[in-house]
């Protein structure tokens, strides 16, 4: 039967033609460039297209106010750190003031909290030799003062005047105790009275025959002498003391004499250096009470005392260095810290062991990468810093304190009672710049409330620019000065516009270049050392057409194999022909940084139900929640289009045949619709198109990623087989500014056994994938006769009616059943 005019006017469709090759690949232009190869290139001196990132880092190391240190993010590949670097090379020379040195010295009223000491740059090593030399001169002068004749002379006249004087009072009480008969004698247990008689010891048993009254005045007489005794082995130990004093005193003249000069000439040297002044006063009286040290045979106490020192018994006067600055280390530090420890970061005391026990002291005090940048940057991975336990807290700390404090972990988790030391902290001025990946990024802004406060400013890398000629240009100065640093052959212009062309497709954007300069630095590695093989002197396209399917070979080994499950139908994947809700879908599979395109295969089964489209995939918890969304926006679409009096009465199962892994994205939610629609209207759906888009509730296709890779994907699959001039990919036309094909996909475009059809509504794919016009309402509401439309409408229909014929048969059955 003839259709009226209003009914073909509801069948028109607009014929979608396939992509024309200009639009399937876009080639460089560097006609505005007069070289030859890129030795005739000026080398872009700087980075491109990243203003807004560069002028961040320019803020951030330039603003003074406190919390205003830097985070920078973008994607792996970016060189961020190589970029960051050479502005500070540049910036640290005048943007800030020359850094101090530190040194720790021995603080001798506590010697658990050496002392930390501020000096202008580069003086610290100067204060080190001085203090060395000092010590090294006092370690002649003191043993020769003691050992000289003078100080020899008098400590004899000492020791003779003490000697002299004990003697005097011991003789004066042996007269006594003479005149009366009574001898003193010294023996092994200390000193005797016994009698005497004539001038000699009367032996204990010639005592003991005299007669008893003679016995007893003998007796009485040591008695009376016995007091006199004792009273003066008493005064024994204060003549002793008093001795000791004098020698004492002595020495301590002695060493103020042998010290003063010396110590006196180390200040002159150090005049400008109040604090140390101070230390070398405190030097001086500890010298003076210390001085036993110095000289040749020390006592034996003194010695094992020493011994216990770590590094020997004048490590007390030395110096430690933590941080010095000389020459080109005057101007700011750019410390990067790889390692973040909390000792890489904040220092660490270390220990020696010594007889068994560990030890240390203030010359055992390491800097960490703080210390080192201080008065400079600090140049941090913020996931490595957040991957070492107490790291994260520590510098937070160390900014809010504006202070360095050696911090031990050990200490914090209970693992050692060691008795450590306690420096002073150190004044803590520097900026910190952490490199870090977006996603990190937000959610630490968002888990961590003091890191805003903290990093205040943010540098984002950009990961493309727009590409136009003069984009081009840089990018060809670019790679330029790329090979320049790396020292690479020259590149001739066929072989740089190679290498543009294939930033555009890194980008998956023929309109934008990629900034991931890591990835065209490493393809140009490999294209000169391709041309290095054949022994020629400058790299041309052909090798960088080598290295960039060389990258590929390498890693297509899953791809290789998944193609080959499709070609020996282990995998089925239909390339001709028609089936009913049976379509191509096609997915990314991205695996250490390679993504390929795989053709996969989305079957739907319809019949009359509730109303409900069950997503195998989410029932089998295979579906992720994008996916899970994709599938639900069908039913909103159906319900929209053709249930607008009647109930779905539809029951659909919809699932990813073959696959054995989570499925997630929203990209097939338009085969997954075309599937749908044919199984429910019972119509057959082109097998040699393959189909990629997500839908929204209205119909219109949208942009999804990594289209390149599909259409590829599928593409390998019908040239393996053959190509028929009738198969293709249905893509959005919103994707279609994306494609930056490879030269075989191209090829078979142009020659028409390949086709790329740009699609911007379910009707359009409709039109393609069926065969059929989709149809339009007309005035009255109604689909034409014939239409996929009409036929969908109609089947939706009959499924309703059959839901309702069902539903009043089990009605009149429990009706009956009631009644009977």
């Amino acid at each position: 039967m003839a259709l009226d005019p209003s009914a073909r006017r509801g069948m028109q469709a607009p014929h979608i033609e396939p992509l024309t090759p200009d639009r399937l690949y876009r080639h460089a232009d560097l006609s505005a460039l007069a070289f030859e190869t890129t030795a005739d290139l000026e080398p872009l001196d700087g980075t491109a297209g990243q203003a807004r990132a560069l002028d961040a880092i320019r803020f951030g190391t330039q603003i003074r106010a406190k919390g205003f240190n830097l985070c920078v993010i973008g994607a792996e590949g970016a060189r961020m750190e190589h970029t960051v670097k050479a502005l500070l090379a540049e910036a640290a020379p005048s943007t800030r003031h020359p850094p101090s040195d530190w040194i720790y010295v021995n603080n001798f009223s506590q010697p658990h909290r050496p002392m930390a000491i501020e000096l202008p740059p580069g003086r610290a090593s100067e204060v080190r030799d001085v203090l060395h030399a000092l010590i090294e001169d006092l370690q002649a002068a003191l043993p020769a003062a003691f050992e000289s004749s003078e100080f020899q002379t008098r400590r004899n006249a000492i020791d003779e005047e003490a000697h002299q004087s004990q003697e005097k009072a011991f003789a004066a009480l042996r007269d006594k105790a003479n005149a009366q008969n009574v001898g003193i004698l010294r023996t092994p247990m200390g000193f005797v009275l016994v009698p005497m008689r004539d001038g000699r010891v009367v032996p204990p048993g010639e005592v003991n025959s005299w007669p008893e009254e003679e016995r007893s005045a003998a007796q009485a007489e040591i008695e009376k002498i016995a007091p006199e005794l004792e009273e003066t082995l008493r005064a024994m130990p204060r003549w002793e003391k008093q001795r000791r004093d004098e020698i004492r005193k002595l020495e301590r003249v002695t060493v103020q004499a042998a010290v003063g000069q010396t110590i006196d000439e180390a200040k002159a040297r150090l005049r400008d250096l109040p604090r140390v002044l101070e230390h070398l006063e405190m030097i001086r009286l500890d010298l003076i009470e210390n001085a036993q040290l110095f000289v040749a045979g020390l006592p034996e106490e003194a010695v094992e005392s020493a011994r216990l020192r770590p590094g020997g018994p004048f490590d007390r006067y030395e110096v430690n260095i933590l941080v010095s600055r000389t020459g080109r280390d005057r101007n700011a530090p750019v410390v990067e810290e790889a390692h973040p420890t909390l000792a890489n970061l904040c220092g660490r005391i270390e220990y020696i062991s010594q007889q068994g026990a560990l030890v240390t002291n203030f010359r055992l005090i390491k800097a960490g990468s703080l210390h080192r940048a201080n008065g400079g940057y600090l140049l941090l991975d913020l996931r490595n810093l957040l991957l070492e336990p107490f790291s994260w807290t520590a510098l937070k700390r160390a900014l809010l304190q504006r202070k360095i404090i050696i911090e031990d972990v050990a200490h914090f988790i209970g693992l050692t009672t060691t008795v450590s030391l306690e420096p002073d902290p150190i004044p803590l001025d520097l900026k910190i710049i952490l490199f870090s990946d977006r996603i990190l990024y937000y959610l630490l802004s968002a888990l961590d409330q003091e890191f805003s406060r903290y990093f205040k400013v943010l540098a984002d890398f950009d990961d493309d620019l727009d590409r136009s000629p003069s984009s081009e240009a840089v990018m060809a100065r670019l790679i330029s000065s790329l090979a320049q640093k790396a020292e690479l052959r020259p590149f001739d212009r066929k072989a740089v516009e190679r290498i543009i062309e294939h930033a555009g497709r890194l980008a998956e954007d023929s309109r934008k270049l990629t900034l991931l300069i890591e990835k065209i630095d490493d393809l140009m590695v490999e294209a000169d050392f391709s041309a290095g093989r054949e022994n020629r002197a400058i790299v041309a396209h052909q090798h960088v057409e080598q290295a960039i399917e060389q990258q590929i070979r390498r890693a297509a080994r899953l791809h290789e194999r998944s193609k080959e499950a499709i070609l020996r139908d282990i995998a089925l994947i239909d390339t001709d022909g028609s089936c009913i809700g049976q379509v191509n879908g096609i997915s990314v599979i991205a695996l250490g940084g390679f993504s390929f395109g795989r053709p996969t295969r989305i079957t739907c089964r319809a019949r009359p139900g509730l109303g409900k489209i069950i997503d195998i995939e989410r029932e089998v918890e295979l579906g992720g929640p994008l996916h899970s969304k994709g599938v639900l926006i069908l039913s909103g679409f159906l319900a929209g289009r053709y249930a607008l009096d009647t109930p779905m009465s539809l029951a659909a199962s919809l699932v990813f045949e073959q696959s054995y892994s989570g499925v997630e994205g929203d990209s097939a939610s338009s085969a997954e619709l075309y599937a749908l629609l044919s199984a429910i209207a019972e119509i057959p759906l082109r097998q040699d198109l393959a189909v990629t888009g997500s839908v929204n509730q209205r119909g219109q296709i949208q942009a999804i990623g990594g289209m390149n890779e599909k259409v590829e994907g599928f593409f390998d699959v019908c040239s393996a087989r053959g190509l028929t001039g009738r198969q293709g990919v249905l893509i959005p036309r919103a994707n279609v500014q994306h494609l930056m094909l490879r030269q075989d996909v191209v090829e078979a475009c142009a020659a028409g056994r390949f086709a790329i059809f740009p699609i911007e509504t379910i009707d359009e794919g409709v039109a393609v994938l069926f065969g059929k016009m989709a149809g339009e309402r007309d005035a009255n509401g109604a689909y034409p006769t014939g239409s996929v439309n009409r036929l969908i409408e109609d089947r939706l229909k009959f499924f309703a009616a059959a839901r309702r014929v069902a539903l009043e048969e089990r009605l009149a059955e429990r009706s009956e059943s009631d009644d009977g």
